[in-house]
C-alpha cells in the first residue's frame, strides 16, 4: 500500500479519494524541519501546502516519488533538489482560478467604491452626509492591466469583460494570437502601468519578478489606479507601496499576499485606510478548497498507479522528468 504525508490540512474529500483508492495517509501538523524528517522517511508521495520543503528534508525521503502541491505556486518547494532527484512536482492548476478571480473583482470594487467609508457613515448615524464620502469610480470602460496571462489571469479577464471594461495583458511567454481570442490586448509592461486604471499580478515569483512593481513603476501610475495583488508577495516593493498609498501616488491596493508571511504585527501598511487585505485566503473558499483537495490526491494516485489519467499539465517537471 502506497504511502501519502499531507503536510497541513486538507479538505476530507482529498483524504476519502486517496483512501478509496486504498493510498494509506496521515496529517502533520508539526511543520519542523527536525519532525519532517522523521516522518517522511518512507513515503511514497507528499501533500502540501505552504510548508517549507527544502532538500535537507527531501534528501531523507528514499522512497519519495511525488511531491502534489496543494495550490498553484511552490517558492515553498526546493525544485532544483527535486528535478536533481528525478522526483515529480504537481500543482492544482485547474482548482483555484475562480476563487482567485472573485477576490480581485471583490479588492477592485472594494477600493473603487469605498465600501468602508459608506458603511461607516451610515453606522455613525451619518446616512444624510454622503456629501462627506469620497468619489466613487466603475469599472465600466475602464482599463483593467492584467500582469500574467495563465488560467487566473485569463479568469481574471473573462470577469472584468462583464464590466465592459478593456483589458490589457502583460506576459511575454503567452502568445498575442491567444491574449486576443480571449478578447485581450498585448500590451508592453511600462505601458501598460501608465494607461491603466486596475492592475491585477498572476505571476510567479522568481529573480525576474522580485521587485516587478517598486517606485519607478508607482510613479507613473495614474492617481487613482487600483493595484491588486493575489499572487506573491515579493513581486510588489512593499516599502515603494508604502510610500505611494502614503503620498496618494494611487488610489489603493489590495494583498493577499506579503514578502513575509505573517507579516509583521508593527507593518506600516496597517495604518493605511487606501489599502484592504487578506491572509493569503484568496483561493480558500469552501468549493475552491474541496477541489484542489481533490485535485491534489488525484495527482498522486494518477502519477503513481494510473498514469493514463494523469493530467500532465500539472506536473510542473514533466520535461526533466521526460514524461
Amino acid at each position: 500500500m502506497k504511502k501519502i504525508a499531507i503536510i497541513g490540512s486538507i479538505h476530507e474529500d482529498g483524504i476519502n479519494y486517496l483512501k478509496t483508492n486504498n493510498f494509506e495517509c496521515f496529517e502533520i501538523e508539526d511543520l519542523s524541519k527536525n519532525n519532517l524528517i522523521d516522518q517522511l522517511n518512507d513515503v511514497d508521495g507528499i501533500i502540501i501546502r505552504t510548508a517549507k520543503l527544502e532538500s535537507e528534508i527531501i534528501n531523507q525521503c528514499t522512497k519519495l516519488k511525488i511531491v502534489a502541491r496543494h495550490g498553484v505556486g511552490y517558492d515553498n518547494i526546493d525544485i532544483n533538489f527535486l528535478n536533481e532527484k528525478k522526483i515529480a512536482l504537481g500543482v492544482t492548476s485547474t482548482s483555484n482560478a475562480v476563487s482567485v478571480a472573485e477576490q480581485v473583482i471583490s479588492f477592485f470594487l472594494y477600493l473603487a467604491k469605498r465600501i468602508d467609508k459608506s458603511d461607516q457613515l451610515v453606522k455613525k448615524g451619518n446616512f444624510d452626509q454622503k456629501h462627506l464620502l469620497p468619489n466613487f469610480f466603475e469599472m465600466y470602460q475602464k482599463k483593467i492591466l492584467i500582469l500574467g496571462f495563465g488560467r487566473i489571469g485569463q479568469a481574471v479577464a473573462k470577469r472584468c469583460l462583464g464590466f465592459d471594461s478593456e483589458i490589457l495583458v502583460y506576459d511575454p511567454f503567452v502568445q498575442k494570437e491567444i491574449i486576443e481570442n480571449n478578447n485581450c490586448k498585448k500590451i508592453d509592461f511600462k505601458d501598460g502601468i501608465k494607461i491603466a486604471d486596475f492592475i491585477t499580478i498572476h505571476m510567479p515569483l522568481n529573480k525576474d519578478t522580485m521587485d516587478l512593481i517598486k517606485k519607478d513603476e508607482f510613479v507613473i501610475m495614474k492617481e487613482n489606479c487600483i493595484l491588486v495583488n493575489t499572487a506573491r508577495g515579493g513581486i510588489i516593493n512593499e516599502t515603494d507601496l508604502l510610500w505611494a498609498l502614503k503620498n496618494k501616488k494611487i488610489r489603493g491596493a489590495g494583498l493577499d499576499v506579503f514578502k513575509e508571511e505573517p507579516p509583521l504585527k508593527s507593518s506600516p501598511l496597517f495604518q493605511l485606510d487606501n489599502i484592504v487585505l487578506s491572509p493569503h485566503n484568496a483561493a480558500l473558499t469552501l468549493e475552491c478548497r474541496k477541489r484542489m483537495a481533490v485535485e491534489s490526491a488525484e495527482n498522486i494516485v494518477n502519477f503513481l498507479v494510473n498514469k493514463s489519467e494523469l493530467n500532465y499539465n500539472n506536473i510542473v517537471n514533466k520535461e526533466n522528468l521526460r514524461l
